[in-house]
């Protein structure tokens, strides 16, 4: 484990050097730091963001500054205090069990070629049918690797091999909310209309953020997604 500051407000904790060896292994890690850290309520921590292989503390200054025993120590108090809450994890212990939370969650999807963009073009690229290429997208299982880039989008891993698929040369200046894209060897979901350079296969009627609701990101780190391909009419029907 190591702990490093990330600018004068936040330090990254990173729980394994690698995610694509063992992908599913180093989330649930990060996951069960994350809890740790979470269940530890540290004195001026204000947020957490769990991501790969790393858990991102935020916190403010002048509350972590108030709780150390001198100013110019504030830093390596609050360092000690994560390393502390974490210690039992690398030691083999388990604390609140973030397998027990891992949340299985369906997600329609209607890849209607209005809504698939660039479907013919990963299909070229896989050497697959569009059909075959949808087939593949909709029985695969994913896992949230961290929620990020617009609120509320998930980068979701687990993307069948043959699927991968480089970002597009020239992003478009704007994707539908609700899209649903490969980007590499991740596939996600734009919950807002944004500029964006995946290649979209895709839309669902799901809404995936909503500043209203607490917590506004529908999905978070660790879900486990499932996508049901729908039909246009369908999709119309649960469009809210």
């Amino acid at each position: 484990m190591e702990i490093v500051p990330l600018g004068d407000s936040a330090l990254i904790v990173r729980v394994r050097e690698r995610f694509e060896d063992a992908p599913d292994q180093a989330l649930t890690e990060v996951l069960r730091t994350f809890r740790r850290l979470q269940d530890a309520a540290i004195p001026g921590v204000i947020e957490l963001a769990p991501a790969y292989t790393t858990v991102a503390v935020f916190f403010d200054p002048m509350v972590v500054t108030n709780a150390g025993p001198k100013p110019d120590e504030a830093l390596d108090w609050l360092t000690e205090r994560v390393r502390a809450a974490v210690a039992p994890h690398m030691r083999g212990g388990h604390g609140r069990g973030a397998a027990s939370r891992v949340r299985l969650v369906e997600i329609p999807v209607c890849y209607d070629p209005e809504f698939a963009l660039d479907l013919d073009h990963v299909a070229l690229q896989a050497k697959l049918t569009p059909t075959e290429v949808v087939d593949l997208h909709s029985r695969a299982e994913y896992r949230v690797s961290c929620i990020g880039f617009v609120p509320g989008f998930p980068f979701l891993a687990g993307l069948p091999k043959e699927l991968a698929t480089p970002r597009r040369a020239t992003p478009r200046k704007e994707i539908p909310t609700g899209s649903v894209a490969i980007g590499g060897a991740q596939t996600g979901i734009y919950p807002l209309r944004s500029p964006g350079g995946w290649n979209v296969i895709g839309r669902t009627p799901t809404r995936l953020f909503d500043p209203e609701k607490s917590p506004p990101a529908f999905l978070r780190a660790g879900d486990r997604v499932r996508f049901r391909a729908i039909t246009r009419e369908e999709f119309e029907a649960l469009a809210p």
